[in-house]
């Protein structure tokens, strides 16, 4: 009965919704049976903070001088085990070859025990052929020219290159401004001396008729044409270009150590080449030679061992991914070290900046190298085979829709790995990371991806382009007053011009990756509210918010 009326009154007892003495008590708090060990109050969880869904948003991103994780390890190993494979298989074709490989027209089938022996009385020495064929290519007045022009230009090109970049630090706009009338001047001038000289000469004139020579005549000024409306219609772009690479150059001078690094990086990869190179060959001696019946006859042929065209394909992909490895390294190594240099004080000098670059680079960032190597190894594969295709000019609807989704998944590919690798190079971020965080980190900002005024290096390449003209009609003076070559001295000119030109697209291509570097260190500098570089802000800051926007930028701002 107790437990009734008890049970009773308990129901009868409202429960209020709201306690003024337990202001913590949520509303519609249920108490628990249990009297004695009474429930603590259930807090409602947080709200979710919009800009913390994704983990990589809105971190305070800065250059990281402490020690790094290793990233992307499955990629370091897998090129690791690409060039454990090559060096092993190529070992192995070395002591496994066949020396008879070059002897195989001295090989008759014997019906007696059907198989090929050789005759013993033939008798060859290839290398005295060879040795003789040196000889009197050496004597040859055309070789030691080469030669000697070659080398000359290649010891001038350091001080050439110097000297373009002290003038693009503290003069990009007068030579900019003043050579861009040569950048038509100089291929018409070209143009023109090939006709009238072509026209002269009855050898010239035999080999090309006048229809040809009008042709080329015509096809060379319609580029010119093209290169007079780009300029055109970016002129309104030139001034902010101009500005940019200047501060660029800036950028570059305070880091010369990378003229002297990202070459011998470059020599470093063409002495990996050398003993892949070696292993092709002697992989090649690496067979048997079998007798082979065609109407009744019997015939001496080399017959390959069935794994060398694999070699082959082995190798040529290890010797390709080592390539854009090598030059997304040389990337990582320029961008980790321009970035140290932005994120310094004015008055302070990064120490160690190249060699820590380097050992990020070699060291933590070495898988994430090797992944956008690959990527880019995979690009120029695919793009290649899409344009060998292209040209069997296969027919068919679907063929033609293939080829447009591949090449638009490569560009979209190059895109995504533009300035992925300057990102890790800040970070020390994975690659999958840095690309993510690249992307948030520019449409916070308001700034365009597309970027990077690609007129830019359309201007340097012009730059270089009459530098090295310039260069190679000096040579064909100094060639014509000082020998009797003759029309030989052309094509020694057209060597020199060569391999001026070679050296300064390295230039640029350093240059660029400066570009790059300095936009992507800008970029977090606006990100985090801060100035480390005033110099760089003045300029970057009358970059285009977007590609629309472009055209709209006010002439006043940009002083045009």
């Amino acid at each position: 009965m107790g437990s009734t009326e008890e049970e009773t009154s308990t129901a009868a007892k409202p429960i209020p919704l709201y306690d003024a003495a337990s202001p913590t008590e949520p509303l519609l708090f249920k108490p628990t049976a249990s009297s004695t060990y009474p429930s603590p109050p259930i807090e409602e969880p947080p709200q979710p903070d919009p800009s913390e869904s994704d983990p990589t948003q809105f971190i305070p991103i800065s250059f990281n001088y402490g020690p790094r994780p290793f990233k992307d390890l499955p990629f370091l190993f897998l090129f690791l085990l690409s060039v454990l494979c090559t060096f092993a298989f190529g070992i192995f074709s070395i002591f496994h070859r066949n020396d008879n490989y070059s002897d195989v027209s001295t090989f008759t089938y014997d019906s007696n025990s059907t198989s090929c022996v050789q005759d013993a009385s033939f008798s060859s020495n290839p290398i005295w052929v060879f040795e003789s064929s040196f000889v009197s290519l050496s004597s040859s007045n055309l070789w030691t020219y080469v030669v000697w022009t070659l080398v000359i230009t290649l010891v001038l090109s350091v001080p050439i290159c110097f000297l373009l970049l002290l003038l693009l630090k503290h003069y990009t706009k007068q030579i900019v401004y003043v050579l861009l009338p040569f950048f038509v001047i100089v291929p018409i001038f070209f143009d023109v001396y090939w006709f009238v000289a072509c026209t002269l000469s009855s050898s010239c004139s035999d080999t090309f008729p006048l229809a040809y020579r009008i042709l080329v005549l015509v096809f060379v000024l319609l580029g010119v044409g093209v290169i007079v409306w780009i300029i055109v219609a970016n002129w309104h772009r030139i001034e902010l270009t101009v500005r940019i690479i200047g501060v660029a150059s800036d950028a570059l001078s305070r880091n010369l150590g990378l003229f002297l690094v990202i070459p011998l990086l470059t020599v470093g990869l063409v002495v990996y080449y050398a003993p892949v190179v070696v292993f092709l060959v002697f992989s090649t001696f690496n067979g048997t030679i079998v007798a082979k019946e065609s109407n009744g006859e019997y015939t001496c042929v080399w017959k390959q061992d069935s794994w060398v065209p694999a070699y082959f394909t082995l190798a040529i992909l290890t010797m390709l991914w080592s390539l854009t490895t090598m030059v997304e390294a040389q990337v990582y190594v320029i961008s980790g070290t321009i970035a140290q240099w932005y994120f310094s004080k004015d008055d302070e000098n990064p120490h160690r900046s190249i060699r820590r670059s380097l050992r990020n680079a070699f060291g933590p960032s070495s898988g994430t190298v090797c992944l956008s190597g690959l990527l880019i190894c995979v690009v120029r594969v695919v793009r290649a085979a899409v344009d060998s295709a292209r040209e069997e000019d296969v027919p068919g609807i679907v063929n033609l829709v293939l080829r447009c989704c591949v090449n638009a998944l490569m560009s979209a590919i190059e895109f995504l790995n533009k300035f992925t690798i300057n990102f890790a190079a800040v970070t020390g971020e994975a690659y999958c990371t840095s690309a993510r965080m690249t992307y948030e980190l520019l449409r916070r900002n308001l700034l365009s991806a597309v970027f990077v005024e690609t007129i830019s290096t359309r201007l340097l390449a012009g730059v270089i382009f009459v530098f090295s003209a310039v260069y190679a009609i000096v040579v064909c003076a100094i060639l014509n007053g000082v020998s009797d070559l003759g029309d030989n001295a052309y094509i020694v000119a057209v060597l020199a011009w060569v391999l001026l030109i070679a050296v300064l697209g390295f230039f640029v291509h350093v240059l660029d990756n400066v570009i790059d570097t300095v936009y992507i260190c800008y970029a977090i500098d606006r990100d985090r509210g801060e100035v480390y570089k005033q110099e760089v802000h003045d300029v970057y800051v009358h970059l285009p918010i977007s590609r629309n926007s472009r055209s709209s930028l006010p002439s006043r701002t940009l002083g045009v």
